[in-house]
């Protein structure tokens, strides 16, 4: 028969191991959560034309995922972008998604203004309401038109209104990328981008 110390002691250690074994659910969940959340800071910004090229812009995956992201970006029938997934168009802007539940009205993304200059890059401004372009536009307001099944990128035909730029001025931003070690900037280029500095000049 055992006795009643005994029985109290057995007792404790299966309170004291459950009691570890929940501690030890609740902190893996916990690392799982920290691990889905996504630091993001100057550095996280690099050389556009480093990243994946996809039709007229550039991709990458902050979580590895780069082949989740790339099969979105290509298909014609839109779809729901991984985590981690990065969207950017010219060396200012990017947009970046975050994990399930971050922000239902932006679909998750979370939009970035940035300065660029050979030194890097520089978070000017990040989030989506106050988020604007260097042409006045907001960024959240022109991609929450985008179709439902294009999660909130905007291309022509998705439902965005179209953007102030050419093709060839486009192409020429992504060229002149000061943080990027060479810049192949062809004639073209050169041309748009005087174009496009006129185009700055005019008044709003």
């Amino acid at each position: 028969m055992i006795n009643l110390s005994t029985f109290f002691s057995l007792s404790c250690r299966r309170v004291l191991a459950g009691m570890a074994l929940l501690v030890a659910g609740t902190t893996f969940a916990a690392n799982t959560a920290d691990e889905k959340k996504l630091k993001i800071d100057d550095s996280t910004f690099q050389c556009l034309t480093e990243m994946t090229p996809v039709k007229h812009f550039y991709v990458d995956n902050l979580q590895g995922n780069l082949k989740g992201t790339v099969a979105v970006a290509k298909s014609e029938k839109g779809g729901i972008y991984p985590a981690g997934s990065v969207v950017q168009l010219v060396p200012g802007e990017v947009m970046v998604k975050h994990a399930a539940g971050y922000n239902a009205a932006t679909h998750d993304w979370e939009y970035f203004e940035l300065d660029v200059s050979k030194e890097g890059s520089t978070i000017r401004k990040r989030g989506f309401v106050d988020v604007v372009n260097r042409f006045g536009g907001n960024c959240f307001s022109c991609h929450a038109k985008a179709k439902p099944e294009f999660d909130s990128v905007c291309e022509i035909g998705h439902g965005c209104d179209a953007i102030p730029l050419s093709r060839p001025m486009i192409h020429a931003m992504q060229n002149s990328d000061p943080r990027c070690k060479s810049q192949k900037l062809t004639a073209e280029d050169m041309q748009a981008l005087k174009q496009l500095e006129a185009f700055r000049a005019l008044p709003r």
